[in-house]
């Protein structure tokens, strides 16, 4: 077998962890993910330790699905207390360096009164010597801005907290992403490789291009079980969908949440990459269904379901570039998503509105992104407008229609959208949810839960529409398809709020004429 032409199957899921922990860009991030590290992730293996059948029975309790539970059985408890010894001992100075950011806002909040902040330099801890700037709005309110090329180049930024699980896609739900680390498993595959590693492009390009087991030995250094794992993932036979690229026209495909492929038969672009492995199920497309090689990959945001790792991964050598929308560079709640992703080996591009990206026969505008993100100073979200086989597609992922105007401004740049795609988790998660772990000042649960990751209701996405003049609207599943339930960890039911204002939106696109869907599974449009 080390000899034979072979093919990576698709049933094939990766884990991208850190420190165990599932990576997503608030974990993967230096400096946010110190915070999380240090003010969630410690404190959730601390709890657990205390009484870890509560973790268990709450993490399998309906009601409380996406809550903050270790979901490990009681039996593996000695594990978990080895993970935690481990981050404390070897991680402690990234620990110490999350202490010293609450100290560096506390020192500011007593002593930034408007005035001359360089005395203060002195007095801040020595974990943010040479990685931080005390600067003051104009409403002179006084803030640490992270000088974040310069952290990565630190010792806060290890490579070696980096690891990656390969495994069979089961069909069982997987334990929710931000709660539950990843323990060995004797039919998990380990690999102790930082996530830019060469080895890891070689074998997710062997889901379109045969090697050999023999080369991915040695490309990702394997040893002799290692090996013995990694063949039984191979197959002679590819899985590749026959119908994956298209010989004249245009198509949009519908990969499940906000994941659009978009298709020529010059280019590819798609948008929000979280796609199945599940070859088998018959109601979805899957990686099987992707073209051999993807010009742009376009993400709207850094919210765990937009940037998904775990799929962004098995595209490496694949993709011309990633599009990611510019951050604020160094706000603390704000990462830079294309420092994160360049870290990882990705090419990567940043936009900021209105940017301008050509393909193959078609253009990629950026488009402004409104709310969604809790009222935080967060800039690196954008939506995308795509100009291909001369149509135009607007993908608004969560934008909330709040003002509307907003909208006019678009179609006054960029003319009407042929089909518009949209989110609309109009009640969502509350501020802490998300962003706890960030938060140096306790504030109250009232004010948490008047802060919500919500995208558009019915009222602001008929707004979008209305100053759009979109001719097809669609409202991508929320959350809704079983198959992502390990990173949404959501519940509805047809007399959810969320299904209800999606019910109205859809009644008023019916009374004007428009056409319009709530996506769910396949869903193809071909001109």
């Amino acid at each position: 077998m080390a000899d034979q032409q072979l093919f990576l199957r698709s049933k094939v899921i990766v884990e991208p962890l850190i420190d165990r922990f599932f990576a997503w860009p608030y974990t993967t991030a230096p400096v946010q993910s110190a915070m999380n590290l240090a003010f969630l992730q410690v404190p959730l293996l601390e709890s657990y330790l205390q009484s870890p059948q509560v973790h268990v029975a709450a993490s399998n309790n309906p009601d409380l699905r996406g809550g903050y539970f270790i979901n490990i059985p009681e039996e593996r408890a000695d594990e978990v207390r080895d993970l935690l010894a481990a981050i404390k001992r070897d991680r402690a100075h990234i620990l110490r360096f999350a202490d010293a950011i609450v100290a560096g806002q506390e020192l500011l909040r007593a002593n930034a009164t408007g005035f001359d902040l360089t005395p203060l330099y002195p007095k801040l801890p020595p974990e943010l010597g040479g990685l931080i700037e005390l600067a003051y709005d104009t409403d002179n309110q006084a803030q640490l801005r992270f000088m974040e090329p310069v952290v990565y180049k630190s010792d806060i930024y290890q490579e070696s907290r980096q690891s990656v699980q390969l495994s069979f896609e089961t069909g069982i739900e997987r334990p929710f992403v931000l709660s539950t680390p990843r323990l060995p498993s004797p039919d998990v595959l380990e690999l102790d490789i930082p996530f830019r590693h060469e080895g890891l492009a070689e074998l997710f390009r062997t889901r379109v291009r045969p090697t050999t087991l023999g080369h991915l030995r040695e490309a990702l250094g394997l040893d002799d079980t290692q090996a013995g794992q990694l063949s039984h993932m191979l197959s002679e036979e590819p899985s590749l969908a026959e119908d994956r690229h298209i010989e004249s026209g245009g198509r949009i495909r519908y990969f499940g949440h906000a994941c659009l492929v978009m298709q020529t038969p010059q280019a590819a672009i798609v948008t929000d990459p979280f796609i199945s492995a599940d070859s088998t199920a018959g109601d979805r497309y899957t990686l099987d269904d992707l073209p051999d090689f993807i010009d742009l990959v376009l993400i709207t945001h850094g919210h765990q379901d937009h940037i998904v790792l775990e799929t962004l991964l098995q595209l490496r050598g694949r993709v011309g570039a990633i599009v990611v929308p510019r951050s604020s560079r160094g706000n603390l709640a704000d990462p830079n998503m294309a420092l994160m992703l360049k870290s990882q080996g990705f090419p990567v591009v940043e936009v900021d509105d209105f940017d301008e990206i050509e393909f193959p026969g078609g253009k990629v505008t950026a488009t402004p992104f409104l709310g969604e993100h809790c009222d935080l100073d967060i800039r690196a979200k954008s939506t995308y407008w795509v100009r291909l086989a001369d149509k135009n597609v607007f993908a608004g992922a969560d934008s909330s229609g709040i003002e509307p105007s907003l909208y006019r401004y678009i179609k006054q740049e960029l003319g009407t959208a042929d089909y518009a795609f949209l989110g609309m988790e109009c009640d969502g998660a509350p501020l802490t949810w998300l962003y706890q772990a960030l938060l140096t000042i306790p504030i109250t649960k009232k004010m948490s839960n008047s802060r919500k990751l919500s995208g558009s209701n019915a009222e602001q996405a008929a707004a979008i529409m209305t100053e759009l003049g979109a001719k097809e609207a669609y409202v991508y599943a929320m959350g809704e398809e079983p198959w992502l339930g390990h990173v949404m960890a959501t519940t509805y039911t047809p007399d959810t709020y969320q299904i209800k204002q999606i019910e109205e939106f859809m009644t008023w696109c019916a009374d004007r004429g428009i056409k319009a869907g709530h996506l769910y599974g396949q869903q193809e449009w071909r001109w």
